[in-house]
């Protein structure tokens, strides 16, 4: 049976069943920015969420005002979907070189930090050429760090975020059906960036992956690992009175984590802004021993920009 899908802004599911997918809002970079600018006061990292903010905005304004690039493959999305396999599947796209044209709108849109080492890393992807490019985004969407410069990560990231989220809201996935124990995001398939607990009517309660590539949400039941499908008993960390709402999922079997935002705790919290100003938490978990088992595009493991 085929999963429901929610445009932006909508909720409509089955009485009985939740629904699947919620797609992002077209807005999404815009609300990133303005949180990781209100997150930014007082905050010990205000710098660093400042330019991660500026990085969001300048996503947004390509989002709004795209390239003209060539339309999604109608054909290979049906085919895909028909065989229910990721009709974004990011290890084949992005050896290809339809993004790069949203990489490059990008780079124009941002602007530069009047930050030396900002001003090298983005004189360093402008400059680079295609097979250069494609080089380090199959190292950072395969999560081969060691692979590319840890420096480029939020600014490639970002660039690959905005394609596949652009390539994401064109898509028609009324087809798309619901598979139980869905670890990897069902359109592209990238690892999940964090959970998030809804707290409003039909979906109060609900647990959502947010996708770490393309921005999609969907539905995996909680008490559940949802990295090694663990149902041993979770434990779940946090600093008692952080505004964020963030709370970390810890299983005993992968000794792994996921963040969850707990919008019942911080109603106007968004995915990716509070993974980043709770890096403190992550900080703790790793001086506890237990490893981070979800990407952050705008984030180079073991630094920032």
């Amino acid at each position: 049976m085929a999963g429901t899908i929610l445009e932006p802004g909508q909720i409509e599911a089955a009485a009985n069943k939740p629904p699947f997918l919620n797609l992002p809002p077209h807005d999404l970079f815009a609300q990133r920015s303005e949180r990781l600018n209100r997150l930014a006061q007082d905050h010990p990292l205000a710098d660093y969420l400042h330019l991660l903010a500026a990085i969001c905005q300048a996503q947004q304004q390509v989002l709004d005002n795209p390239p003209g690039t060539a339309p999604v493959d109608e054909h290979r999305t049906q085919q895909c979907l028909k065989h229910d396999l990721p009709p974004l599947a990011a290890d084949t796209l992005v050896r290809d070189d339809a993004w790069l044209p949203l990489l490059d709108a990008w780079l124009e849109a941002f602007t530069v930090p009047d930050k030396p080492s900002v001003a090298a890393v983005i004189d360093q992807l402008r400059h680079a050429d295609s097979g250069q490019r494609k080089a380090w985004a199959v190292a950072l969407v395969s999560g081969q760090y060691d692979s590319l410069p840890p420096a480029l990560v939020p600014f490639l990231g970002a660039a690959l975020q905005l394609a596949w989220s652009h390539w994401l809201l064109q898509l028609d996935l009324s087809a798309m059906r619901e598979r139980e124990d869905q670890t990897l995001c069902p359109c592209c398939g990238a690892p999940p960036m964090a959970g998030i607990i809804r707290h409003r009517g039909q979906l109060n309660g609900l647990r959502y992956l947010v996708c770490s590539l393309c921005a999609c949400e969907w539905h995996y039941v909680r008490l559940k690992c949802s990295h090694c499908r663990s149902t041993r008993k979770l434990d779940y960390l946090h600093f008692e009175g952080s505004p964020q709402g963030v709370k970390a999922e810890v299983c005993p079997d992968c000794n792994g984590y996921l963040k969850q935002l707990y919008l019942e705790l911080a109603p106007d919290g968004e995915s990716l802004s509070a993974d980043l100003a709770t890096l403190d938490l992550d900080l703790l978990l790793a001086e506890q021993g237990f490893q981070r088992q979800a990407p952050n595009l705008l984030l180079a493991p073991g630094g920032d920009a």
